[in-house]
This record gives C-alpha cells, sequence and structure tokens, in this order.
C-alpha cells in the first residue's frame, strides 16, 4: 500500500517539477546557462555570519548523499545506459526551480539577533499568508530528515563499516551518534564551519579517484558517451524504450540534486544579501555539482568496467564492484570512506533543516528545549544504525514528494516575485 502511494505521489511530484523546469527557464530566460555569475556571487561577502559558500557546501552536504552513488547505479541496471542522459537533463530543467526557492528563501527570510532563517515555510506563510501549508511543511521537514533521512543515513553508514569490519554495529550507532552530538552542539555556524571542509574534501576525493580511473581508460570515454546518447532514444529498448530510460533516469536525477523539494533553500536563505538573486546563482553551482562531477563520475566508472559479468541489483554494490575492478581494494576503500562522508554530510545538513522547521514551528524555542532535540537525535542515530530501513526509506519517501508537490505550488504562485528580484539584479547587482 505504502509503495502504491509513493508511486502516485511521485509521479505527480515528477510532473510538477518538470514543468516548474520548463517554465522558469523561459520565464527567467535560460538563466541555468549564466556560469559567470554563479562563480562570481559565490566569492562576494555577506553581512550574516554564514557565507554564500558556507551556505552552498551545507546545501551540498544534502544534495550529495548516498543517491550519488547507489541511486546512479541502479539507474543504470533498470533503466539501462540512456538514463544518464535524463539525468543530465533534469539537472539542467531543474536549476532554474533551485534558483527560484533559494530566491524567494532570501526575500521572505526572517531574522533575529544572530541568526537568519528561511526557506519554503517562509515564503508560504509570508508570500501567500497561507499558515496551515507553512506549518505542514515544517512538520514534514522535522519527521522525515529529523525522524527519517538521519536514521537512514546512519543504517548506511554502520552497514558500509560493518561489512568489512569486525565491529558490533550498535558501537558505530554510538560512535556516529556521539560525533553528530557534538557537532550540533555547537549550533547553526558550527555545523556550517563542519560541513565547509567536509563537503570539498569527500568531492574531492570521490572525484579525483574517478577522474585517474577514466584517464586510464580514456580511449574508451568517447565509445560510452556515443552509447549514452544512441540509448537515450532508442525506442526498442527494454520494450518500453525511451520512455523507460527517460523515466528512471528523470526521477533519479530529482532523487539525487533535490531541486525542486525546498530543502536546499532552507540553508541558503541563512545569507543575508542586498541582491537575492546573487544567492540563487550560488545554489545553482550545486546542482551542477552534484549532476555533473558526482553523478556523472559514479556513471563513467561504472561504464568503463566489465558490467556484463556483474549480476548484481544492489546500487552500492554495483559501484563497489567497478571501483574493485579497475583499482581493486583501493577502489573499495574510497567507495566505503566516500559512502561514510556522504552520509555524515546528509546527516548534519538534515539536522540543521530540522532545527529551522522546529524553530519556524516555534519561534521562541528556548536552548533546553534545542538540546532535548539534540539529545533526540543522538538516539535515532543510535537506533537507526541497528534497525531495518527498508519501511523508513518508502514513508521517507511519501514525505518528500509531498514537499515537493507544496514547494513547486509555492514557487509556481510566488513567480512574479522571482522575476522581478532577478530583473532588479540585472539592473543594479551585476555592476557590483
Amino acid at each position: 500500500m505504502l509503495k502504491v502511494i509513493e508511486c502516485i505521489l511521485w509521479a505527480i511530484a515528477t510532473i510538477f517539477i518538470i514543468y516548474s523546469g520548463i517554465y522558469y527557464t523561459f520565464k527567467l530566460k535560460f538563466v541555468q546557462f549564466r556560469i559567470k555569475d554563479m562563480i562570481k556571487n559565490l566569492c562576494i561577502k555577506s553581512k550574516s555570519n554564514i557565507s554564500p559558500f558556507e551556505s552552498l557546501m551545507l546545501v551540498l552536504g544534502g544534495r550529495i548523499g548516498v543517491g550519488s552513488i547507489a541511486g546512479i547505479a541502479l539507474s543504470i541496471y533498470l533503466g539501462g545506459v540512456g538514463s544518464i542522459f535524463w539525468i543530465w537533463i533534469i539537472g539542467i530543467l531543474s536549476a532554474p526551480s533551485s534558483f527560484a526557492e533559494t530566491v524567494l528563501g532570501v526575500i521572505y527570510q526572517n531574522k533575529t539577533k544572530n541568526e537568519i532563517y528561511g526557506g519554503p515555510s517562509y515564503y508560504l506563510k509570508k508570500g501567500l499568508n497561507n499558515n496551515k501549508l507553512s506549518k505542514l511543511y515544517a512538520l514534514i521537514i522535522i519527521f522525515s530528515y529529523i525522524g527519517g533521512f538521519l536514521s537512514i543515513q546512519a543504517n548506511t553508514i554502520t552497514i558500509s563499516i560493518t561489512t568489512y569490519l569486525n565491529i558490533p554495529k550498535i558501537l558505530v550507532g554510538i560512535i556516529l551518534g556521539l560525533i553528530s552530538f557534538y557537532i550540533i552542539l555547537g549550533g547553526i555556524k558550527n555545523i556550517t564551519n563542519v560541513s565547509k571542509y567536509l563537503v570539498p574534501i569527500m568531492t574531492l576525493i570521490y572525484v579525483l579517484s574517478s577522474i585517474v580511473i577514466l584517464i586510464c581508460n580514456l580511449d574508451l570515454i568517447p565509445n560510452i558517451l556515443i552509447l549514452i546518447f544512441e540509448e537515450a532514444f532508442n525506442f526498442k529498448a527494454l520494450g518500453f524504450g525511451v520512455l523507460g530510460n527517460m523515466m528512471i533516469g528523470i526521477q533519479r536525477g530529482i532523487f539525487s540534486n533535490e531541486a525542486g523539494l525546498g530543502t536546499g533553500a532552507i540553508a541558503a536563505s541563512s545569507v543575508e544579501t542586498q541582491y537575492p538573486a546573487s544567492q540563487g546563482f550560488v545554489q545553482m553551482i550545486g546542482i551542477y555539482i552534484t549532476t555533473f562531477l558526482i553523478c556523472t563520475s559514479t556513471a563513467m566508472v561504472i561504464l568503463s568496467s566489465d558490467i556484463n559479468n556483474i549480476n548484481i541489483i544492489n546500487g552500492i554494490e554495483l559501484t563497489q564492484k567497478a571501483f574493485i575492478y579497475h583499482i581493486g581494494t583501493l577502489g573499495n576503500i574510497i567507495v566505503v570512506i566516500s559512502i561514510i562522508l556522504f552520509a555524515f554530510s546528509t546527516v548534519l545538513s538534515g539536522y540543521y533543516d530540522g532545527e529551522s522547521s522546529l524553530k519556524f514551528l516555534f519561534p521562541k524555542i528556548n536552548n533546553k528545549t534545542l538540546f532535548i532535540l539534540k539529545i533526540l537525535v543522538f538516539i535515532v542515530i543510535v537506533t537507526g544504525s541497528i534497525m531495518e530501513a527498508n519501511i523508513i526509506w518508502n514513508i521517507v519517501n511519501i514525505l518528500t514528494a509531498l514537499l515537493s508537490i507544496i514547494n513547486i505550488y509555492a514557487i509556481l504562485k510566488l513567480k512574479s516575485k522571482v522575476k522581478y528580484e532577478l530583473e532588479r539584479y540585472n539592473k543594479y547587482g551585476k555592476m557590483k
């Protein structure tokens, strides 16, 4: 029953996300191709405690998850080689939605003495004057991220470690819980400080390892690229052809880059800037890093290996086998380390979103209550490390589909605000 509900909701969410991407692509005059503005605004100074670069790293910590490894491998296995082309397409198409939700998050951000918060809950309340939907969005974030994603990521890290080391799962869970608790105890700024070092390091480890493998197999790359484009439009493949690899590629692309869910706008809105559009440009970088660096690296390493002799339907195992095929035991170590780092960065980002949403629901919440939340996070991580994650995955997928539907509805209703801010940036901000 849960699987049926999940499929229906994600079918609706996918249509919403694709429509929003196409609409904003034309509405904002192909804003996703303004690479120069993205790089320029990444380096500007912020009036707040969090810089554009730090906010990008925090958002990337959530975007770059295990789905960038396991999800892409499964996309190839289930949807064929051509699904990679559609992952690229949805990355390009969804970037304007990321721009729009970030701009709105900054416009309607809530400023206190020490912190700045924003995101879908705020523009649902202030922009659309819809208190019910704003509270529902915040509640779903708390349940799906604090209760769900943290548990799932803890489970993933534990399995990755205990598969190769004879360590009790509960011990891994306790250690992971204590490290997470120590970091989140320092508050939002401490989480951001850790993310700004952790995310670049984990990205470099994975991408550079993939590049070394691809350089060693440079002669295979042209044929792989040709195959991706050919299979993307192969009407005879798999019995349902282009439609099959298109839908699987699009869905996996959405799962990996999270554009359209609105979650990226929560951390992105923590930056104080004169032009909200400038922060929108910065956050589109995250979509491209996730799609064209992490996901594409995974795909190319797998496709340059002997996957015809690898009969595995588990995405992580398929990626591990591909890395082992190329560089032996070192490849397995790199994948395991990457999985641990990717999952841990998602834990930190997920907690940030959860705390921000809790503060939206209870603006006067005190530090003692937040301390209880942090204790709860420790318990969730320890529990998640020893339990089965399948049922939690189904529930989280349903909740994230709802997040997407609510968020896309909001950013489309507030389209005039997004358009105005881009025009204001074009007129005044580009001269800065």
